[in-house]
């Protein structure tokens, strides 16, 4: 038997184990991370309030894409009416694009205006937090 020619048990094991490496790769490549815009005006009070969310996202290991757009920008004002909102409106937080997500215990969360917690101006109540921000990723991440 020439030794250019493989035996069919091992063809086939060869063409299984290449099937196998590219099923691998392709899977990597779709599996892209999750994806964090973060829009808000540049100016106080905002940086001050989106510094816990940013820190967050910032951590080692994070396996997030992040975007930050000034909201006064064209292409921030363009991305915030595309997501079907209007107004003043100081911060907006889109995961995957949408910025309505549930909370693990079904609850419903907006990631719009200012966050609770530090940072936030004085009165001024916020709804989520960068732990909300947090939830929603954890299990695509």
């Amino acid at each position: 038997m020439p030794s250019h020619r493989l035996k069919p048990a091992r063809r086939l094991w060869l063409a299984a184990a290449g099937a196998c490496a590219l099923t691998l790769t392709l899977g990597a490549a779709w599996a892209a991370p999750p994806v964090v815009e973060v829009i808000g005006f540049a100016h106080a009070p905002v940086p001050s309030a989106l510094k816990p969310l940013r820190d967050w996202l910032a951590q080692p290991g994070s396996k997030v894409r992040v975007v930050a757009l000034d909201i006064a920008s064209p292409a921030g004002e363009a991305r915030v009416n595309a997501v079907g909102l209007k107004g003043h409106i100081p911060i907006v937080v889109l995961v995957d694009g949408r910025y309505q997500h549930s909370r693990p215990d079904g609850s419903a969360v907006e990631f719009v205006s200012f966050p609770a917690g530090p940072g936030t101006p004085p009165g001024v109540k916020g709804t989520w937090s960068a732990a909300d921000v947090g939830a929603v990723l954890k299990p695509r991440s």
